[in-house]
């Protein structure tokens, strides 16, 4: 992989990959579809043993892994890891936590050493951090047009206004309305404008916490 840019340019990433390791497959699904659902890109591994095979084959970004592990310790690959890949973030996950663990992972330079269980937003901030901390752009166009779309609707629903009433006070019709709402249509600065202006809010706050 690639080291960040010196100059700490945000590089455009159409997906960050992650790599799961874990020789439990619950956590294993647990986290493939939380992930996936968030956007990213998941390959799941039960057997610790193939993860540098793996990460031969496909370029990740981050590697969860597992500490308790049969075959091979989390300890051990993360060192093995190291060893190949000296910038890709790695996110630690323990039952167990231990302050020799502790401190082979602040060695080997992990990112997040997470004790199980974990909380879903817990998890959410750490790939956010990772992301900053490495330059990365998570967001999609697309997922910006959800973000306004879902902000614009719940604003509107909470003043109670109906797609009709917001047509009227923006001049713009209600299909267009509705498609930017549904991030079915971009829309524009000036529609924005007009949309942040009949809401009587900042037009930066139709963009949420994107």
């Amino acid at each position: 992989m690639a080291a960040t840019s010196s100059s700490r340019k945000q590089r455009e990433v159409p997906q960050l990959s992650i790599l799961v390791v874990d020789d439990d497959p619950d956590v294993c699904e647990y986290l493939h579809d939380f992930l996936a659902s968030e956007g990213y890109s998941v390959t799941v591994l039960n057997d610790p043993t193939r993860t540098l095979e793996q990460m031969r084959e496909e370029e990740f970004h981050v590697v969860v892994l597992d500490l308790m592990m049969p075959k091979l310790s989390g300890i051990d690959l993360l060192g093995q890891i190291r060893e190949n890949d000296d910038d890709i973030a790695i996110i630690i996950l323990t039952g167990y936590p231990s302050l020799e663990t502790a401190t082979s992972s602040i060695e080997h330079d992990v990112s997040a050493y997470l004790r199980k269980p974990f909380s879903l937003d817990e998890f959410r901030e750490v790939i956010a951090r990772i992301a900053k901390k490495k330059g990365l752009i998570l967001r999609r166009e697309d997922e910006l047009h959800a973000t306004i779309g879902r902000q614009i609707r719940d604003l509107r629903k909470a003043r109670g206004l109906t797609l009709k009433q917001m047509s009227r006070r923006t001049k713009l019709s209600v299909s267009l309305l509705s498609q930017i709402e549904r991030a079915e249509s971009s829309a524009s600065v000036s529609s924005l404008f007009k949309v942040a202006t009949a809401l009587d809010v900042r037009l930066t706050e139709l963009f949420g916490t994107f």
